[in-house]
Protein backbone atom coordinates (compact mmCIF):
# COMPACT_ATOMS: atom_id res chain seq x y z
CA UNK A 1 0.00 0.00 0.00
CA UNK A 2 1.02 3.40 -1.19
CA UNK A 3 -0.89 6.33 -0.24
CA UNK A 4 -1.03 9.73 -2.07
CA UNK A 5 -3.19 12.51 -0.78
CA UNK A 6 -3.29 15.52 -2.81
CA UNK A 7 -5.38 18.38 -1.09
CA UNK A 8 -5.55 22.24 -0.57
CA UNK A 9 -7.05 23.35 2.81
CA UNK A 10 -7.14 27.00 5.01
CA UNK A 11 -3.65 25.84 5.56
CA UNK A 12 -2.37 26.78 2.05
CA UNK A 13 -4.91 28.94 0.23
CA UNK A 14 -6.87 32.10 0.53
CA UNK A 15 -10.62 31.79 1.44
CA UNK A 16 -11.45 33.29 -1.94
CA UNK A 17 -9.71 29.72 -3.83
CA UNK A 18 -11.07 27.83 -1.75
CA UNK A 19 -14.76 28.92 -2.50
CA UNK A 20 -14.01 28.32 -6.13
CA UNK A 21 -12.89 24.32 -5.54
CA UNK A 22 -15.69 23.73 -2.82
CA UNK A 23 -17.81 21.08 -3.90
CA UNK A 24 -21.70 19.88 -2.95
CA UNK A 25 -22.39 15.61 -2.95
CA UNK A 26 -22.73 15.46 -6.64
CA UNK A 27 -19.58 17.52 -7.20
CA UNK A 28 -17.74 15.04 -4.20
CA UNK A 29 -19.03 11.83 -6.18
CA UNK A 30 -17.52 13.13 -9.58
CA UNK A 31 -14.76 13.70 -7.71
CA UNK A 32 -14.17 10.41 -6.63
CA UNK A 33 -14.93 8.62 -9.72
CA UNK A 34 -12.66 11.26 -12.29
CA UNK A 35 -9.90 10.04 -9.44
CA UNK A 36 -10.69 6.97 -9.59
CA UNK A 37 -10.24 6.87 -13.10
CA UNK A 38 -6.58 7.86 -13.21
CA UNK A 39 -4.02 5.71 -14.13
CA UNK A 40 -2.25 4.27 -11.28
CA UNK A 41 -5.00 4.68 -8.55
CA UNK A 42 -6.20 1.62 -6.67
CA UNK A 43 -8.29 3.24 -4.70
CA UNK A 44 -9.60 6.74 -3.26
CA UNK A 45 -11.91 9.01 -1.62
CA UNK A 46 -12.12 12.59 -0.74
CA UNK A 47 -12.80 14.36 2.53
CA UNK A 48 -14.29 17.79 1.50
CA UNK A 49 -15.37 20.11 4.64
CA UNK A 50 -15.63 24.33 4.21
CA UNK A 51 -11.95 24.54 4.46
CA UNK A 52 -10.33 21.49 2.92
CA UNK A 53 -10.61 19.01 0.26
CA UNK A 54 -8.06 16.09 -0.08
CA UNK A 55 -7.90 13.51 -1.92
CA UNK A 56 -6.58 10.63 -0.74
CA UNK A 57 -5.94 7.36 -2.54
CA UNK A 58 -4.00 3.91 -2.55
CA UNK A 59 -1.53 4.15 -5.80
CA UNK A 60 0.87 1.69 -7.45
CA UNK A 61 3.17 4.43 -8.80
CA UNK A 62 3.70 8.23 -7.79
CA UNK A 63 5.09 10.05 -10.67
CA UNK A 64 2.21 9.99 -12.72
CA UNK A 65 -0.08 9.28 -10.09
CA UNK A 66 0.28 12.74 -8.37
CA UNK A 67 -0.08 14.75 -11.54
CA UNK A 68 -2.86 12.87 -12.39
CA UNK A 69 -4.58 13.53 -8.91
CA UNK A 70 -3.38 17.06 -8.83
CA UNK A 71 -4.93 18.01 -12.37
CA UNK A 72 -8.39 17.13 -11.17
CA UNK A 73 -8.28 19.85 -8.12
CA UNK A 74 -6.54 22.57 -10.94
CA UNK A 75 -9.18 22.07 -13.53
CA UNK A 76 -11.44 22.11 -10.54
CA UNK A 77 -10.38 26.03 -9.49
CA UNK A 78 -10.44 27.03 -13.45
CA UNK A 79 -6.56 28.24 -12.45
CA UNK A 80 -3.06 27.65 -14.25
CA UNK A 81 -1.09 25.20 -12.96
CA UNK A 82 1.33 27.84 -11.98
CA UNK A 83 -1.44 29.29 -10.29
CA UNK A 84 -2.57 26.47 -8.36
CA UNK A 85 0.37 24.60 -7.45
CA UNK A 86 1.36 26.71 -4.82
CA UNK A 87 -1.48 25.66 -2.52
CA UNK A 88 -1.58 22.61 -3.78
CA UNK A 89 -0.18 19.89 -1.04
CA UNK A 90 1.15 16.35 -1.41
CA UNK A 91 1.94 13.60 1.32
CA UNK A 92 2.98 10.18 0.08
CA UNK A 93 3.25 6.86 1.78
CA UNK A 94 4.36 7.18 5.55
CA UNK A 95 3.36 11.44 5.14
CA UNK A 96 -0.05 10.75 4.17
CA UNK A 97 -0.55 8.30 6.97
CA UNK A 98 0.65 11.08 10.03
CA UNK A 99 -1.40 13.81 7.76
CA UNK A 100 -4.57 12.03 7.67
CA UNK A 101 -3.85 11.19 11.76
CA UNK A 102 -3.70 14.68 12.02
CA UNK A 103 -6.56 15.94 10.62
CA UNK A 104 -8.65 13.27 12.03
CA UNK A 105 -7.37 14.58 15.86
CA UNK A 106 -8.35 17.82 14.44
CA UNK A 107 -4.70 19.28 14.92
CA UNK A 108 -4.80 20.69 11.33
CA UNK A 109 -8.52 22.46 11.63
CA UNK A 110 -9.13 26.13 11.51
CA UNK A 111 -10.18 25.59 14.86
CA UNK A 112 -7.46 23.10 16.35
CA UNK A 113 -9.20 20.01 18.12
CA UNK A 114 -12.79 20.95 16.59
CA UNK A 115 -15.29 17.74 16.82
CA UNK A 116 -16.57 18.06 13.08
CA UNK A 117 -13.96 16.95 11.26
CA UNK A 118 -14.20 13.37 13.07
CA UNK A 119 -17.48 13.23 11.27
CA UNK A 120 -16.29 14.20 8.07
CA UNK A 121 -13.49 11.93 7.95
CA UNK A 122 -16.31 8.70 8.52
CA UNK A 123 -18.46 10.20 5.42
CA UNK A 124 -15.09 9.99 3.48
CA UNK A 125 -14.70 6.67 4.42
CA UNK A 126 -18.43 5.59 3.91
CA UNK A 127 -18.98 7.51 0.96
CA UNK A 128 -15.72 5.55 -0.71
CA UNK A 129 -17.08 2.21 0.30
CA UNK A 130 -20.49 3.31 -0.67
CA UNK A 131 -19.23 4.10 -4.53
CA UNK A 132 -17.27 0.78 -4.48
CA UNK A 133 -13.61 3.22 -4.73
CA UNK A 134 -12.59 2.03 -1.08
CA UNK A 135 -11.04 -1.18 -0.42
CA UNK A 136 -8.97 -2.93 2.18
CA UNK A 137 -5.91 -0.44 2.17
CA UNK A 138 -7.64 2.89 2.56
CA UNK A 139 -10.47 0.66 4.70
CA UNK A 140 -7.66 -0.31 7.15
CA UNK A 141 -5.53 3.46 7.41
CA UNK A 142 -9.36 5.54 7.54
CA UNK A 143 -10.64 3.02 10.54
CA UNK A 144 -7.22 3.71 12.09
CA UNK A 145 -7.76 7.28 11.70
CA UNK A 146 -10.96 7.31 12.98
CA UNK A 147 -9.51 5.15 16.42
CA UNK A 148 -7.32 7.75 16.64
CA UNK A 149 -9.49 10.71 16.83
CA UNK A 150 -11.59 9.75 19.01
CA UNK A 151 -8.43 8.15 21.32
CA UNK A 152 -7.16 12.18 20.96
CA UNK A 153 -10.69 12.95 22.35
CA UNK A 154 -10.75 11.06 24.80
CA UNK A 155 -7.55 10.91 26.41
CA UNK A 156 -7.39 14.88 26.31
CA UNK A 157 -9.13 18.18 26.46
CA UNK A 158 -8.81 19.17 22.91
CA UNK A 159 -12.54 19.42 21.91
CA UNK A 160 -13.16 21.92 24.93
CA UNK A 161 -9.65 23.35 24.94
CA UNK A 162 -9.81 25.21 21.26
CA UNK A 163 -12.99 27.39 20.17
CA UNK A 164 -15.08 25.82 17.41
CA UNK A 165 -15.54 28.09 13.99
CA UNK A 166 -19.03 29.02 15.86
CA UNK A 167 -17.77 29.96 19.07
CA UNK A 168 -14.70 32.12 17.84
CA UNK A 169 -17.55 33.90 15.89
CA UNK A 170 -19.78 34.38 18.38
CA UNK A 171 -16.99 36.15 20.42
CA UNK A 172 -16.56 38.56 17.43
CA UNK A 173 -20.17 39.21 17.38
CA UNK A 174 -20.21 40.28 21.15
CA UNK A 175 -18.69 43.51 20.24
CA UNK A 176 -21.21 44.60 17.12
CA UNK A 177 -24.38 43.45 18.94
CA UNK A 178 -23.89 42.18 22.99
CA UNK A 179 -24.25 38.65 24.49
CA UNK A 180 -26.56 36.55 23.25
CA UNK A 181 -28.68 36.98 26.33
CA UNK A 182 -32.28 38.07 25.27
CA UNK A 183 -31.14 38.04 21.57
CA UNK A 184 -33.18 36.77 18.51
CA UNK A 185 -31.38 34.37 16.28
CA UNK A 186 -31.41 33.29 12.50
CA UNK A 187 -29.68 30.08 11.50
CA UNK A 188 -29.57 29.61 7.95
CA UNK A 189 -28.79 26.02 7.08
CA UNK A 190 -29.93 22.54 8.44
CA UNK A 191 -26.55 20.80 8.06
CA UNK A 192 -23.68 19.47 10.55
CA UNK A 193 -22.56 23.72 10.81
CA UNK A 194 -26.32 24.59 11.39
CA UNK A 195 -26.63 22.01 13.82
CA UNK A 196 -23.51 23.13 16.01
CA UNK A 197 -24.69 26.66 15.24
CA UNK A 198 -28.07 26.35 16.78
CA UNK A 199 -26.99 24.18 19.79
CA UNK A 200 -24.40 26.73 20.66
CA UNK A 201 -26.70 29.64 20.52
CA UNK A 202 -29.31 27.48 22.22
CA UNK A 203 -26.63 26.77 25.60
CA UNK A 204 -25.64 30.47 25.35
CA UNK A 205 -29.05 31.88 26.18
CA UNK A 206 -30.90 33.42 22.91
CA UNK A 207 -33.96 34.45 23.44
CA UNK A 208 -35.75 32.97 20.23
CA UNK A 209 -33.47 30.79 17.75
CA UNK A 210 -35.01 30.24 13.82
CA UNK A 211 -33.52 27.96 11.40
CA UNK A 212 -33.99 28.47 7.74
CA UNK A 213 -33.46 25.83 4.95
CA UNK A 214 -34.88 24.47 1.81
CA UNK A 215 -36.06 21.53 2.80
CA UNK A 216 -38.37 22.21 5.28
CA UNK A 217 -38.31 19.10 6.21
CA UNK A 218 -34.38 19.06 7.38
CA UNK A 219 -35.48 22.48 9.54
CA UNK A 220 -38.12 20.88 11.20
CA UNK A 221 -35.99 18.08 12.37
CA UNK A 222 -32.91 20.95 13.41
CA UNK A 223 -35.50 23.24 15.24
CA UNK A 224 -36.91 20.59 17.03
CA UNK A 225 -34.09 18.98 18.85
CA UNK A 226 -33.10 22.40 20.13
CA UNK A 227 -36.85 23.69 21.06
CA UNK A 228 -36.10 26.22 17.75
CA UNK A 229 -38.64 27.73 15.29
CA UNK A 230 -38.53 26.27 11.94
CA UNK A 231 -39.11 28.07 8.81
CA UNK A 232 -38.96 27.79 5.21
CA UNK A 233 -36.47 28.99 2.98
CA UNK A 234 -39.05 31.75 0.82
CA UNK A 235 -39.04 33.21 4.56
CA UNK A 236 -35.83 34.26 4.49
CA UNK A 237 -36.62 38.16 4.37
CA UNK A 238 -38.92 38.23 6.42
CA UNK A 239 -37.05 36.53 9.17
CA UNK A 240 -33.96 38.82 8.38
CA UNK A 241 -35.87 41.63 9.95
CA UNK A 242 -36.75 40.11 13.01
CA UNK A 243 -32.71 38.70 13.72
CA UNK A 244 -30.20 40.37 15.86
CA UNK A 245 -27.84 37.61 14.56
CA UNK A 246 -27.71 35.54 11.41
CA UNK A 247 -25.97 32.53 11.34
CA UNK A 248 -25.41 31.39 7.27
CA UNK A 249 -24.25 27.82 6.78
CA UNK A 250 -25.66 26.45 3.99
CA UNK A 251 -23.34 26.93 1.03
CA UNK A 252 -25.31 26.83 -1.53
CA UNK A 253 -24.68 27.72 -5.25
CA UNK A 254 -25.10 31.41 -5.02
CA UNK A 255 -25.68 34.06 -2.77
CA UNK A 256 -28.84 33.57 -0.52
CA UNK A 257 -28.63 36.43 2.12
CA UNK A 258 -28.60 39.55 -0.76
CA UNK A 259 -27.89 43.36 0.06
CA UNK A 260 -31.22 44.42 -1.38
CA UNK A 261 -32.52 41.59 0.83
CA UNK A 262 -31.01 43.25 3.93
CA UNK A 263 -31.59 46.63 2.66
CA UNK A 264 -35.58 45.73 2.75
CA UNK A 265 -35.49 43.70 5.69
CA UNK A 266 -34.19 46.55 8.15
CA UNK A 267 -36.49 49.27 9.02
CA UNK A 268 -33.70 51.29 11.48
CA UNK A 269 -30.33 51.16 12.28
CA UNK A 270 -30.06 49.25 15.27
CA UNK A 271 -26.99 46.50 14.91
CA UNK A 272 -27.12 43.47 13.48
CA UNK A 273 -24.20 40.63 12.88
CA UNK A 274 -24.49 38.72 10.14
CA UNK A 275 -22.16 35.36 10.61
CA UNK A 276 -21.46 33.55 7.05
CA UNK A 277 -19.54 30.28 7.67
CA UNK A 278 -20.50 28.45 4.46
CA UNK A 279 -18.38 28.19 1.59
CA UNK A 280 -19.00 29.31 -0.88
CA UNK A 281 -19.71 32.35 0.70
CA UNK A 282 -24.21 32.70 1.60
CA UNK A 283 -23.93 36.49 2.01
CA UNK A 284 -23.52 39.10 0.33
CA UNK A 285 -19.78 40.79 1.26
CA UNK A 286 -22.01 44.15 0.20
CA UNK A 287 -23.63 44.04 2.92
CA UNK A 288 -20.72 45.79 5.42
CA UNK A 289 -21.65 49.12 3.54
CA UNK A 290 -24.69 48.92 5.45
CA UNK A 291 -25.05 51.18 9.12
CA UNK A 292 -25.18 48.93 11.87
CA UNK A 293 -24.14 45.86 10.09
CA UNK A 294 -21.16 43.99 10.82
CA UNK A 295 -20.18 40.58 8.90
CA UNK A 296 -18.07 38.03 10.18
CA UNK A 297 -16.66 35.46 7.52
CA UNK A 298 -14.07 32.38 7.54
CA UNK A 299 -11.22 34.95 6.81
CA UNK A 300 -11.95 36.67 9.95
CA UNK A 301 -11.92 33.57 12.29
CA UNK A 302 -8.81 32.52 10.21
CA UNK A 303 -6.96 34.94 11.11
CA UNK A 304 -8.52 35.15 14.83
CA UNK A 305 -8.00 31.08 15.47
CA UNK A 306 -4.36 31.45 13.78
CA UNK A 307 -3.52 32.86 16.99
CA UNK A 308 -5.56 30.81 19.22
CA UNK A 309 -3.66 28.00 21.28
CA UNK A 310 -4.97 24.85 23.16
CA UNK A 311 -1.03 24.56 24.54
CA UNK A 312 -0.69 21.33 27.11
CA UNK A 313 -4.03 19.66 25.07
CA UNK A 314 -2.13 20.18 21.77
CA UNK A 315 0.91 18.54 22.75
CA UNK A 316 -0.60 15.66 24.30
CA UNK A 317 -2.48 15.09 21.02
CA UNK A 318 0.75 15.24 18.96
CA UNK A 319 2.21 12.74 20.92
CA UNK A 320 -1.14 10.75 20.78
CA UNK A 321 -0.69 10.85 17.18
CA UNK A 322 3.19 10.35 16.80
CA UNK A 323 2.76 6.92 18.62
CA UNK A 324 0.03 5.66 16.49
CA UNK A 325 1.85 6.58 13.27
CA UNK A 326 4.76 4.50 14.68
CA UNK A 327 2.38 1.57 15.78
CA UNK A 328 0.17 1.97 12.40
CA UNK A 329 3.55 1.76 10.16
CA UNK A 330 5.45 -0.76 11.84
CA UNK A 331 1.99 -3.08 11.75
CA UNK A 332 1.74 -2.46 7.64
CA UNK A 333 5.85 -3.28 7.41
CA UNK A 334 5.33 -6.53 9.38
CA UNK A 335 1.91 -7.31 6.99
CA UNK A 336 3.97 -6.66 4.15
CA UNK A 337 6.10 -9.54 4.86
CA UNK A 338 3.28 -11.99 5.72
CA UNK A 339 2.62 -12.91 2.10
CA UNK A 340 6.36 -13.82 1.73
CA UNK A 341 6.53 -16.04 5.20
CA UNK A 342 3.07 -17.72 3.84
CA UNK A 343 4.23 -18.54 0.32
CA UNK A 344 8.19 -19.71 2.26
CA UNK A 345 6.06 -22.31 4.38
CA UNK A 346 3.63 -23.09 1.70
CA UNK A 347 7.12 -24.25 -0.18
CA UNK A 348 8.73 -26.04 2.86
CA UNK A 349 5.38 -28.15 3.07
CA UNK A 350 5.40 -29.06 -0.71
CA UNK A 351 8.91 -30.24 -0.32
CA UNK A 352 8.34 -32.10 2.74
CA UNK A 353 5.14 -34.07 0.89
CA UNK A 354 7.14 -34.51 -1.95
CA UNK A 355 10.06 -36.04 -0.42
CA UNK A 356 7.92 -38.24 1.90
CA UNK A 357 5.37 -39.38 -1.38
CA UNK A 358 8.94 -40.46 -2.91
CA UNK A 359 9.81 -42.30 -0.13
CA UNK A 360 6.62 -43.97 0.09
CA UNK A 361 7.55 -45.38 -3.17
CA UNK A 362 10.94 -46.25 -3.05
CA UNK A 363 9.90 -48.30 0.76
CA UNK A 364 6.29 -49.59 -0.02
CA UNK A 365 6.27 -51.71 3.32
CA UNK A 366 6.74 -48.88 5.74
CA UNK A 367 4.95 -49.48 8.74
CA UNK A 368 1.67 -46.63 8.64
CA UNK A 369 2.78 -45.82 12.42
CA UNK A 370 6.60 -45.37 11.27
CA UNK A 371 5.47 -43.30 7.92
CA UNK A 372 3.41 -41.26 10.49
CA UNK A 373 5.93 -40.75 12.58
CA UNK A 374 8.45 -39.86 9.73
CA UNK A 375 6.65 -37.69 8.25
CA UNK A 376 5.63 -35.36 11.77
CA UNK A 377 9.44 -35.57 12.11
CA UNK A 378 10.96 -34.08 8.45
CA UNK A 379 7.92 -31.07 9.11
CA UNK A 380 9.31 -30.89 12.74
CA UNK A 381 12.88 -30.28 11.48
CA UNK A 382 11.53 -27.83 7.87
CA UNK A 383 9.59 -25.67 10.90
CA UNK A 384 12.63 -25.17 12.76
CA UNK A 385 15.00 -24.59 10.02
CA UNK A 386 12.31 -21.89 9.19
CA UNK A 387 11.36 -20.62 12.07
CA UNK A 388 14.52 -17.90 13.22
CA UNK A 389 14.34 -16.46 9.27
CA UNK A 390 10.75 -15.93 9.55
CA UNK A 391 11.08 -14.31 12.92
CA UNK A 392 13.90 -12.34 12.19
CA UNK A 393 12.56 -11.53 8.90
CA UNK A 394 9.15 -9.68 10.69
CA UNK A 395 11.30 -7.68 13.10
CA UNK A 396 13.46 -6.67 10.37
CA UNK A 397 10.88 -5.27 8.75
CA UNK A 398 10.20 -2.74 11.80
CA UNK A 399 13.78 -0.78 10.48
CA UNK A 400 14.00 1.86 8.24
CA UNK A 401 15.78 1.87 5.36
CA UNK A 402 16.38 1.08 1.68
CA UNK A 403 16.29 -2.89 2.30
CA UNK A 404 13.32 -4.74 1.64
CA UNK A 405 14.15 -7.78 3.51
CA UNK A 406 10.63 -9.66 2.08
CA UNK A 407 12.03 -9.41 -1.09
CA UNK A 408 15.81 -10.29 0.06
CA UNK A 409 13.80 -13.54 1.46
CA UNK A 410 11.83 -14.07 -1.48
CA UNK A 411 15.16 -14.08 -3.78
CA UNK A 412 17.17 -15.90 -1.39
CA UNK A 413 14.65 -19.18 -1.49
CA UNK A 414 13.84 -18.79 -5.04
CA UNK A 415 9.68 -18.12 -4.36
CA UNK A 416 7.69 -17.87 -7.02
CA UNK A 417 6.12 -13.93 -7.20
CA UNK A 418 2.81 -15.64 -8.25
CA UNK A 419 3.06 -17.67 -5.04
CA UNK A 420 3.18 -14.65 -2.97
CA UNK A 421 0.78 -12.63 -4.74
CA UNK A 422 -1.91 -15.03 -4.97
CA UNK A 423 -1.22 -15.29 -0.09
CA UNK A 424 -2.81 -11.39 -0.56
CA UNK A 425 -5.27 -11.38 -3.73
CA UNK A 426 -8.50 -11.25 -3.27
CA UNK A 427 -10.61 -14.26 -3.29
CA UNK A 428 -12.27 -15.00 -6.32
CA UNK A 429 -9.94 -12.55 -8.64
CA UNK A 430 -7.32 -14.73 -10.74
Amino acid sequence: MSVLVVGISHNSAPVALLERVALDGDGVHKLIHDAAACEHVNEVTVISTCNRLEIYADVDRFHGSVEDVSRLLVDRAGETTEGMLPHLYVHYDDGAVSHLFQVAAGLDSMAVGEGQILGQTREALRLGQELGTVGSALNVLFQQALRVGKRSRAETDIDRAAPSLVTAALERSDAAVGDLGGKRVLVVGAGAMAGLATATVTRLGAAEVTVVNRSEDRAARLAAEYAARPAPLTDLATELGAADVVIACAGATGVLVTLEMVVAARSDDRPLSIIDLALPHDVDPAVTALPGVTLINLADLAADLHQSEAGREVEEVRLIVTQEVAAFLAARRQASVTPTVVALRSMATSVVDAEMERLVHRLPDLDDAVRAEMLHTIRRVADKLLHQPTVRVKELANETGAVSYAAALAELFALDPEAVDAVTRPEGLA
